[in-house]
């Protein structure tokens, strides 16, 4: 176990990887679905290994009171286990890029030419408090023919060093190099700088994390990054919407994960709809425990329909038993009029529409036409996911048009921006970038090409 987490130095610990990875990319399908599989069976015979290890993690962090989103994000159970090892051996039978042919064609002078995929050869993954990262980035990676250089938070020090560990020995074991999975062990800052920096044995660095952890990356790193950054998603509920339907969707972005990156931060609505939909909407989604923040319009048709005053005090309202049902997808029509909750809101500031909450909490405002939508969109969005619900096919292609974000909806949430979601097996995180990987980045998106000449004793006039 000793292989994976030790505090090797950075240099070394990067320079056996790039050794790994020249063995990695001419290693056949077979062997590296085995060494998936093989990873995946490691962690359901280890579960009460890797649970023990997290359980510290848990305990420190609610010590430090790192909240409840983070908390989320860090915790493991036997079903989230179960889920990952799932991950992993759906990633075994995706088909293997490596050595696809892009494209092809001869020349007029005869030449054959192949645009082939191959591996990037060494990917080091930074991330937060997700030990499920270390797992699906290290399964990716393998799968694409890639070492992988693992740096998490010292939040989940435990859970990564002991999924490392297994991860490693089990594909050392299926016939995988040393070093194709290494995990850097301690540091802070300065260490994350080390890593960044090691371009002459790192050939990519993909950081999961939070504002602060791309910012610190920014700031240092000579390897190249693909950012797979912050999520401010946006559901715009147009004019022509179905509002049932808007209404399901609006709860399920927000309230069925609400500490992930897909999930929805602010709800913009056509006013042709606003009086209608709004007050309904807010009580349910004051029955799901979010509080809002909402522009002036807004808060005058909830306080107007609801009596609620927009000074920040909840206000207590009556909830159909079946409203709490709705944030996880159910029907989202009913009436309030049975059980007791609690609707909080107050005014957005400037601040609010640029916010990633990670939380239940949902900035609101009421726009007149799709135009505005868009152009709020893209003075606050961060360029991840946005969702329009509408009946009107060009207000749907305006918006598919018009947003520029990785992942753009009609009629569904954003909670789908996921490579799994998205048939793509686990993911290293979704890029908002725009050069070489966009959205959810899984295996292709972890390799590179080449061209491949061949000819018959071809030279150049």
């Amino acid at each position: 176990m000793a292989s994976a987490t030790i505090a090797v130095p950075i240099p070394e610990l990067c320079a056996a990887a790039k050794r790994a990875a020249r063995q990695l990319a001419t290693v056949q399908t077979a062997v590296k679905d085995g060494a998936l599989i093989a990873i995946a069976d490691a962690l359901v015979e280890r579960t009460p290994e890797i649970l023990a290890a997290n359980e510290l993690d848990m305990r420190v962090g609610r010590e430090a009171r790192i909240g409840d989103a983070l908390l989320d994000r860090l915790a493991l159970d036997p079903g989230r286990i179960a889920a990952i090892a799932a991950g992993v051996r759906q990633i075994a039978v995706l088909p293997d890029p490596v050595g696809e042919v892009i494209e092809g064609r001869r020349l007029p002078n005869g030449l054959d030419v192949r645009k082939v995929r191959v591996p990037l050869g060494v990917v080091a993954v930074v991330y937060e408090a997700r030990p499920n990262v270390t797992i699906d980035a290290a399964a990716l990676c393998l799968k694409a023919g890639n070492a992988t250089v693992l740096r998490g938070s010292s939040t989940a020090a435990h859970s990564n060093a002991v999924l490392a560990a297994i991860a490693a020995e089990a594909a050392l074991r299926a016939g995988l190099p040393a070093g194709c999975v290494s995990l850097v062990a301690g540091g802070g800052r300065e260490e994350l700088a080390e890593l960044a920096t090691q371009s002459d044995t790192i050939d990519l660095i993909v950081p999961r994390g939070g504002e602060g952890l791309k910012a610190a990356l920014s700031q240092v790193a000579t390897v190249p990054v693909i950012y797979a950054a912050s999520g401010n998603c946006h559901v715009y509920v147009d004019a022509s919407a179905d509002l049932d339907r808007a209404r399901r969707i609006v709860l399920n972005a927000k309230v069925q994960r609400p500490g992930v990156c897909n999930a929805a931060e602010t709800l913009l609505v056509h006013e042709a709809v606003a009086a209608e939909l709004l007050p309904s909407l807010a009580t349910e989604l004051g029955v799901a425990g979010v509080r809002l923040r909402a522009d002036a319009r807004s808060l005058d048709l909830i306080e107007s329909a609801t009596g609620v005053s927009p000074d920040g005090e909840p206000c207590a309202r009556e909830a159909s038993p079946g409203a709490a049902a709705s944030a996880n997808g159910a029907s989202s029509g009913s009436r309030l009029d049975g059980g007791r909750s609690t609707l909080a809101i107050e005014p957005a500031t400037e601040e609010d529409w640029a916010t990633e909450y990670l939380a239940l909490t949902l900035a609101v405002a009421v726009v007149g036409s799709i135009e505005e939508a868009i152009e709020h969109i893209g003075r606050y969005g961060s360029g991840h996911s946005e969702a329009i619900v509408t009946r009107d096919t060009a207000a749907a292609r305006a918006f598919q048009l018009g947003v520029d974000a990785a992942c753009v909806y009609v009629n569904a949430s954003t909670r789908f921006t996921d490579g799994g979601e998205l048939g793509m097996g686990a993911e290293i995180g979704n890029s908002t970038q725009k050069l070489h990987a966009r959205g959810p980045i899984g295996l292709r998106e972890l390799c590179t090409f080449k061209y491949l000449l061949e000819g018959d004793g071809h030279v150049r006039a």
